[in-house]
């Protein structure tokens, strides 16, 4: 019985020594998930007439991402109206797209007359959060109502439809660079109503987070549980006093 005390004292000496570094760990990691929020600050200081799209998120596939700049480069060399599609993949804490979208057009063209022929249209990929500016001489093309249509129509309908990134920003741009060349305007996409069944299934995201509390939460579980459990086994095989 000695022996079996001794081996349960070293099992509950080396899961305490193993569990708490793990512990301290995945606590960490499980603070520093909001860590990747991006601030204007974090973007680049300016834009130059080849750079159209900034895909911090990185959710754009090579391809498109070539097709859609190669496409908004044309328009500005042919009507001057210039085009930056920007995504990022979480906001600073207290930070809105509209703010962040503010700051950043304001960051990249500080003076009036450069901002006078600029859209900006932006997107978080954490909660699909959307934001468009434009200049002064965009808004004489493209009304205001039409910005807005582009930012919560054309761009968010494959969003709903399982976070289509690549086709929402393809959409846009395709829509941007048909106003601003004076053609008409066609419109947002035509939304098919899906039956949808019940689900309860999560973003990758809130899954990894949940699993991190889980574990951290389990792990501390442990290492109260058996230190006591190992305890009360070492109580209950003493030899009693009254012998």
């Amino acid at each position: 019985m000695k022996q079996l005390l001794n081996q349960l004292s070293n099992i509950n000496r080396y899961v305490f020594r193993a569990i708490v570094p793990l512990t301290i760990i995945l606590a960490s990691l499980l603070i520093a998930l909001p860590s990747s929020a991006t601030g204007v600050y974090q973007m680049p200081s300016s834009v130059d007439d080849k750079t159209w799209v900034v895909d911090q998120g990185d959710v754009i596939s090579r391809s498109n991402e070539g097709q859609i700049s190669k496409a908004l480069e044309n328009l500005a060399k042919e009507t001057g109206n210039e085009v930056r599609l920007v995504t990022i993949h979480r906001l600073d804490y207290g930070e809105t797209p509209e703010s962040f979208t503010k700051a950043l057009f304001e960051q990249w063209f500080p003076n009036k007359e450069d901002q006078t022929n600029q859209i900006l249209l932006m997107i978080d990929t954490v909660t699909n959060g959307t934001a468009i500016i434009t200049g002064d001489k965009i808004k004489s093309v493209m009304a205001d109502d039409i910005a807005k249509s582009v930012k919560d129509e054309t761009l968010m309908a494959p969003l709903r439809d399982g976070n289509k990134y690549n086709q929402a920003l393809l959409d846009a741009s395709d829509r941007l660079v048909a106003v601003l060349s004076g053609q008409e305007d066609p419109g947002p996409p035509k939304i098919v109503e899906k039956v949808k069944t019940a689900g309860t299934f999560k973003k990758a995201e809130e899954t990894d987070q949940s699993n991190a509390t889980a574990w951290v939460v389990g792990l501390l579980i442990a290492a109260t549980v058996i230190p006591m459990a190992t305890y009360y086994i070492y109580q209950v095989n003493q030899p009693s006093s009254n012998g």
